[in-house]
């Protein structure tokens, strides 16, 4: 089967060395889901955003959210109703946590009510911006399948993430 892949990233887009830039460069049929402010992110645009990504695919689409790209999937899905393949969720963004960006007030509270598509979610053991405890509860609640990455941060460029082969191949496990 062919998979139309939607990227999603967080806060201040992924810039050129970010994984999610680089896979969309080798991914067949993947695209960015262009925001309207990747500075100043507001909840409600982000999902409008995202929702006319969605119903512009072919087929239904594999998301590969990254950070706050998490946060609008999670509104998304929680608002509207389209089908999607499956996503990839890396990194989610605690938006009740001291060390959250404040740009993202918009996104709280998340949401947390159940996924109705397949999903991995995937963070790091001392993510700055979502405790371990806290992924899990979303994982849980979002009926995700849970993946500790370790001790990795945000899963992003800073902290030294380039192609990142192994989550391409839970992306790939994902989608067996």
């Amino acid at each position: 089967m062919i998979h139309r892949f939607l990227i999603i990233p967080g806060f201040t887009n992924s810039g050129p060395r970010h994984w999610q830039t680089l896979w969309e460069k080798h991914l067949h049929n993947a695209r960015r889901v262009q925001m309207p402010d990747w500075d100043h992110p507001d909840r409600d645009e982000w999902v409008h955003a995202l929702d006319d990504a969605i119903r512009k695919s072919s087929t239904p689409p594999v998301l590969i959210a990254h950070s706050c790209g998490v946060s609008a999937v999670a509104h998304w899905a929680a608002q509207r109703d389209a089908p999607i393949h499956a996503a990839l969720l890396v990194a989610p963004v605690d938006t009740e946590s001291e060390n959250h960006p404040r740009e993202l007030a918009t996104f709280h509270p998340l949401p947390e009510k159940r996924l109705p598509f397949r999903s991995t979610l995937v963070a790091s053991s001392n993510d700055p911006y979502c405790s371990p405890d806290v992924a899990h509860r979303l994982a849980r609640a979002w009926g995700s399948h849970f993946v500790d990455a370790g001790a990795c941060a945000h899963i992003n460029t800073d902290a030294g993430f380039g192609a990142w082969p192994a989550g391409e191949k839970l992306l790939t496990q994902l989608l067996e």
